[in-house]
């Protein structure tokens, strides 16, 4: 398997859970302290039932059912770990790499916020499918802003 390839392995290993990349690269300590973070947070949150009744359309229940003090906490272990994992495999070698990660995790972290009341084009997305929608500005902006900041520097 090539360096690449093993970049992207350990970044789809922290996507399906943060913890298993660190884990895979040998970084035990790290891999079972973002697996423990991350069982915590989704057990307060409640992260498992909301992303259930999200898939079935049940919206509203899973707005009732969400601990957002806790779930807000999330995207930025889920993105912390998918960068640490992807650079701790060889990625990330580029001046600012970090930053779409950085701004995907603060736009995913306004979702969450927002996923109660927000309604785009007639829809309640909620706390599972709005903060999903976020993500892709918040990539789309740090990519240009990494940009931006490699143009003048």
């Amino acid at each position: 398997m090539g360096k690449s390839d093993r970049k992207v392995e350990m970044l789809f290993w922290s996507i399906a859970l943060p913890g298993f990349g660190q884990l895979l690269n040998g970084k035990y300590l790290k891999g079972l302290l973002f697996v423990g973070l991350e069982f915590l947070i989704n057990v307060k949150a409640h992260f498992n039932t909301i992303i259930m009744l999200s898939f079935q359309g049940e919206i509203v229940k899973a707005i009732q059912e969400t601990n957002y003090q806790w779930l807000m906490f999330y995207p930025c272990l889920y993105f912390f770990a998918m960068w640490d994992a992807w650079k701790d495999a060889g990625g990330g070698k580029d001046r600012y790499s970090f930053i779409p990660f950085v701004f995907a995790a603060y736009f995913v972290t306004v979702g969450c916020m927002y996923s109660n009341t927000l309604i785009l084009f007639g829809v309640l997305f909620g706390p599972v499918w709005l903060p999903i929608l976020f993500m892709i500005p918040g990539l789309f902006i740090g990519m240009v802003i990494r940009k931006i900041i490699l143009h003048f520097s």
